[in-house]
């Protein structure tokens, strides 16, 4: 199902896609949305490139630079490549200040924006279901570890 979606839902998309990718215990898959939604927006010349700003993490305690981009009203931070640091200027610190809009929308449905943008099957992410372990019908469960104390002695009133 193509449906054409605006730059400002694409972008909304990507600011929650990211927001989750942040505090996920397996964020790989949504940096992986995001950074092929941005590389296919600057190739359809959608996304603007707006200069490199220190990175608030440094990587093996050196400072490196990342690249911040601007679709529609929201900017974004990509890895920055060789020809980005000749290309553009370096904008310093990063101002903490700003914030992007709070979009109002579910992470299933910005990862739904982003699949149909860039024609891809929407990749299920719920967790898979263990299946239940087959036993013996001889098997007995182990009783140690399940102590049960004695009763107290009932006390004459």
């Amino acid at each position: 199902m193509k449906v054409n979606w605006t730059l400002e839902d694409i972008a909304k998309a990507l600011f929650v896609v990211n927001r989750h990718a942040k505090t996920a215990s397996d964020p790989s898959h949504l940096y992986q949305l995001k950074k092929q939604t941005v590389a296919k927006l600057l190739e359809q010349n959608k996304a603007k490139k707006i200069g490199l700003h220190f990175s608030e993490h440094p990587k093996l305690s050196r400072q490196h630079s990342t690249m911040l981009v601007q679709i529609a009203d929201y900017y974004f931070h990509i890895p920055a490549a060789k020809d980005d640091f000749k290309s553009l200027p370096h904008l310093g610190e990063l101002d903490k200040t700003f914030r992007n809009p709070r979009p109002n929308l579910s992470l299933s449905q910005a990862k739904r924006i982003l699949s149909s943008y860039l024609d891809i099957p929407q990749q299920d992410t719920k967790p898979k279901q263990q299946t239940p372990v087959s036993r013996s019908a001889y098997y007995t469960p182990s009783s140690l570890g399940q102590f049960t104390w004695p009763d107290k002695k009932k006390r004459r009133s």
